[in-house]
């Protein structure tokens, strides 16, 4: 349906409208923390589907949307229809006539866009095994709030190239910043998402090391190496060893640089207790900040 403001990856939306988003989540942030409260989504009503568990999604979402007034019903796939066959589109059309807004977080991207496509009101990209656009805009806020526009200042992802990988180099196209991908080789980001950015003209750079990626970097970030839905444990801990974020790793980066990590983390996997527990490390800001970005995003969608 035309005119409606979905939110289902970053690369759809040019920089003012990021920028719109983002400024609404710190208006917000500030308010709340100031104790004034504004019900701008007083009356309306978010449908959230969750096909894979969450903490963070599922409570940042729903506090967010109570604390501007609106209210929520939350379907896990095995509590509704869908869990029995009943399609995306037919499950779109019903929602559309009982709430304002959905958000979803699932497997494959393509239950998002039939979500998307068959909708009358706004859908959210929650989470997809392609892509966690709400995760990078809680990230962006954060580092800004900490050291400024993120434009022209580099990024560094270490580990497996996934969903969140995704978002980062979409991000980084839009926002204008340096993205160095250190990823073992049969772990790489989507080739598909680097064409489109080398399109895009992003600045992109593969590195063949942990140390590579990492040599003068802003911010450092990673994510657990073992995702939902991953059956291959024993062989992406082997091949992602190399790219473990230590304290030696951290030397490399910028003297004042930052570390953030998605949550949830395996303490001692992907990043030892010294780095996410040090004075660099700002993951509670980070995971604060999901709340106040779904704010941001649903407010863009709905007012």
């Amino acid at each position: 349906m035309s005119g409606l403001k979905h939110f289902l990856d970053i690369n759809h939306h040019d920089l003012s409208v990021l920028s719109d988003i983002m400024d609404r989540s710190t208006t917000m942030k500030t308010a709340l923390k100031m104790g004034k409260f504004d019900y701008p989504l007083a009356g309306r009503t978010l449908v959230m589907i969750f096909e894979k568990p969450s903490t963070r999604t599922r409570v940042s979402f729903q506090v967010g949307f109570q604390q501007m007034g609106g209210m929520t019903v939350v379907m896990g796939d095995q509590e509704s229809q869908l869990g029995r066959g009943e399609t995306l589109a037919d499950t779109a059309r019903v929602l559309s006539r009982y709430a304002d807004a959905i958000m979803i977080r699932t497997d494959d991207p393509q239950k998002l866009k039939d979500l998307a496509d068959y909708a009358s009101i706004p859908v959210i990209n929650g989470l997809t095994d392609a892509s966690h656009p709400c995760q990078i805009i809680a990230d962006i806020m954060t580092f800004q709030e900490h050291r400024g526009s993120i434009a022209g200042r580099t990024v560094a992802w270490v580990g497996d190239g996934n969903n969140v990988t995704t978002s980062w180099i979409h991000a980084a196209v839009q926002f204008g910043f340096t993205l160095k991908l250190g990823c073992p080789d049969s772990l790489q980001p989507d080739a598909g998402v680097l064409a489109w950015a080398k399109e895009k003209g992003g600045d992109i750079a593969l590195a063949d090391t942990a140390q590579e990626a990492v040599e003068g970097a802003d911010l450092v970030t990673t994510d657990t190496w073992v995702s939902m839905g991953d059956k291959d444990a024993g062989r992406r801990t082997q091949v992602l060893m190399p790219f473990r974020v230590d304290a030696a790793l951290m030397d490399h980066a910028a003297s004042d640089a930052l570390f953030m990590h998605c949550l949830p983390a395996h303490r001692g996997e992907e990043v030892t207790e010294e780095v996410i527990d040090g004075d660099q490390s700002v993951i509670w800001d980070e995971a604060e900040n999901r709340l106040h970005a779904q704010k941001g995003i649903l407010s863009w969608c709905l007012q």
